[in-house]
């Protein structure tokens, strides 16, 4: 039996993370620990709620005390910690909220970890502190398209697998650090934390940055949902710029899949990237979104390209992200399961055919059940 801690578990990733250990393992009890703040809805959990290896709770990571109690209830062994504030546009608006939970939340939960197994006679034995990163800590990539090549455009990564490329140069683990948006300071500096923890005190660190995500249950303020559901209601599709900006796309049941084999098999104290070997411009996967969406609609393909609406520019908008996977692939044997443009089908198949959550998540519904549910709590 382990006791494992999923910080963010109601969440986007969170909840696929969840799902895939409840389900792979039986004799692991999963506490699933989440706010519940705007991007996180116990919807994405209907299927596995009843399960006896699991156990939600509504908490928030920066109330160390709470999180020291969950510690000692539950004899917690390990810690995947995906608790953030992600959306940059709005660590623009309001980078305190983003340094509150993604630094001291991230401090809270490594400070209750130590204090929790450092007073157990095995101390940090069979112990593990699993932290969820992003390649934005990185900073920004360069942009050379080859001449006289459209993109779509195959290059080779480092590790041979081909993919979408718009330069020589990818993110590899001894990066150093180059954060642009309050979002990507905010977890660099938890990354610097989890880092420090081990060097420190010995606790059995892990960390990975990962590449953008996309698949089922993602919040509908992100790019890849927020547009099929425009496109289906005919509404305007917002890009930034001329939607030139470049970023690595991988399927989120793929990055569950490496957290999993990661936290299990991976070197202490070591930093893996995950990414998709899947570069697309924003402009780029926007039309094979809608082309998507128009088909399976029964629409003329490509009918509503009308709908992009350029707008003004994100400030400090990265250029490009490209992670470079190899040494996940090369010790672990992790690869991403599908290629784009079929987890993109399945992405697309998958928001029109829940409709009703995504109109639950739109309307704001789910937010008013969960403050009512646990108002007396």
């Amino acid at each position: 039996m382990r006791n494992i801690i999923i910080t963010g578990g109601a969440g986007f990733i969170g909840s696929h993370v969840v799902r895939l250990f409840v389900n792979k393992y039986p004799d692991y009890h999963i506490i699933n620990v989440d706010k519940l703040t705007y991007a996180g809805n116990l919807a994405n959990l209907k299927d596995i709620e009843d399960k006896p290896n699991y156990t939600f709770v509504k908490a928030d990571i920066c109330d160390f005390e709470t999180i020291m109690g969950i510690f000692r209830k539950h004899n917690v062994d390990g810690v995947i910690h995906l608790a953030a504030e992600s959306h940059v546009d709005r660590s623009i608006k309001d980078p305190f909220t983003f340094a509150q939970t993604n630094v001291m939340g991230t401090l809270s939960m490594l400070q209750a970890a130590k204090l929790y197994w450092e007073s157990l006679p095995e101390k940090w034995e069979g112990k593990r502190f699993y932290h969820i990163s992003t390649d934005e800590v990185y900073g920004a990539l360069e942009m050379t398209d080859p001449e006289g090549i459209e993109p779509p455009f195959t290059t080779k990564a480092s590790s041979g697998k081909h993919h979408l490329a718009y330069g020589s140069k990818f993110f590899t683990e001894d990066l150093k650090y180059q954060p642009h948006s309050p979002y990507s300071a905010a977890k660099a500096s938890s990354d610097h934390f989890v880092r420090a923890f081990h060097d420190t005190y010995g606790m059995p660190t892990i960390v990975t940055n990962c590449s953008n995500n996309y698949g089922p249950y993602q919040f509908p303020e992100k790019l890849i949902p927020l547009f099929i559901n425009n496109i289906r209601h005919r509404k305007p599709l917002p890009v930034y710029g001329k939607g030139e900006n470049v970023r690595d796309w991988l399927f989120v049941e793929d990055h569950a899949r490496a957290i999993d084999l990661i936290f299990h098999k991976g070197t202490i104290a070591e930093t893996y990237n995950i990414g998709g070997f899947n570069e697309w411009k924003n402009i780029d996967i926007i039309k094979v979104v809608i082309n998507t969406v128009d088909r399976i609609l029964g629409r003329k393909e490509g009918e509503d390209m009308d709908l992009i609406t350029y707008v003004t520019d994100r400030a400090g908008h990265d250029m490009r992200y490209a992670i470079d996977s190899t040494k996940l692939q090369k010790e672990l044997g992790w690869e991403p399961s599908l290629q784009f443009e079929e987890g993109i089908e399945k992405t697309v198949r998958w928001y029109l055919d829940n409709q009703a959550w995504m109109d639950n998540i739109t309307s704001g519904e789910y937010e008013k059940y969960y403050e009512s549910m646990y108002a007396n709590r």
